[in-house]
């Protein structure tokens, strides 16, 4: 699957329509597996551009140029 001239939102609403078709269970053995791989690909895709989006967003928040870790689990006040 060619991922390279792709955003991220085409490469999400392509992933949810591969979810879908495996989730109604009509698509033959093969296909499944055809479609699986591909959204596995997809996937990948996705996590690897958020991860991407997370690193630019810390240095442009971190004014001091310690691009510290982003921790959702600590809420928006992690920082401080």
């Amino acid at each position: 699957m060619e991922t390279d001239s792709m955003k991220f939102e085409e490469a999400m609403m392509q992933l949810e329509k591969i979810v879908q078709q495996l989730e109604t269970g009509d698509v033959p053995l093969e296909d499944s597996i055809t479609l699986y791989k591909q959204g596995m690909e997809l996937s990948a895709f996705c996590q690897q551009k958020l991860q991407h989006a997370e690193k630019q967003l810390i240095t442009i928040v971190d004014n001091t140029d310690a691009a510290a870790q982003f921790d959702p689990s600590k809420g928006e006040n992690a920082g401080e």
